[in-house]
């Protein structure tokens, strides 16, 4: 099972889509502990999202632990399936709203960077981490 996990293949351009995806998510989930009122807490209270300081500090500690995780390229295929999660959320939470409210073209400009993200998070999914990746090491290459 771990080995099947840590697969990947041999693409030396992953890489990007690695650092890509683990800048963001690092920088957001850091965030979330900087600005508490806008990004955290604060944030997730306004959208209506249930106990906001625990549910906060948890979608920040995902977000900056699988991000780390992603840039090494260690445990890549599992790092990735908690921030797919947490994007199809910032989905359903933050854009449904704008798709009703303004429509579609609108709710698709505000939503740019979560679907790269998604986007991101499920090539990851099914690629691995790549040739430059400690995934690759740990399995001799294969």
């Amino acid at each position: 099972m771990l080995q099947r996990i840590l697969q990947t293949d041999r693409a030396k351009t992953t890489i990007l889509i690695r650092l890509m995806v683990g800048a963001v998510f690092l920088s957001e989930g850091i965030q979330k502990y900087l600005f508490p009122d806008t990004r955290g807490a604060g944030r997730f209270e306004k959208i209506g999202l249930p106990s906001p300081e625990f549910l906060a500090d948890f979608v920040g500690a995902f977000e900056a632990n699988c991000a780390v995780l992603i840039l090494f390229g260690f445990l890549t295929r599992l790092a990735s399936v908690p921030l797919i999660i947490i994007m199809l959320v910032a989905l359903y939470t933050t854009k449904l709203d704008i798709l009703y409210k303004d429509g579609l073209w609108e709710m698709l400009h505000a939503s740019r960077t979560d679907w790269a993200m998604l986007l991101g998070s499920l090539f990851l999914l099914i690629k691995g981490g790549g040739y430059w990746s400690v995934d690759k090491k740990l399995t001799n290459g294969a």
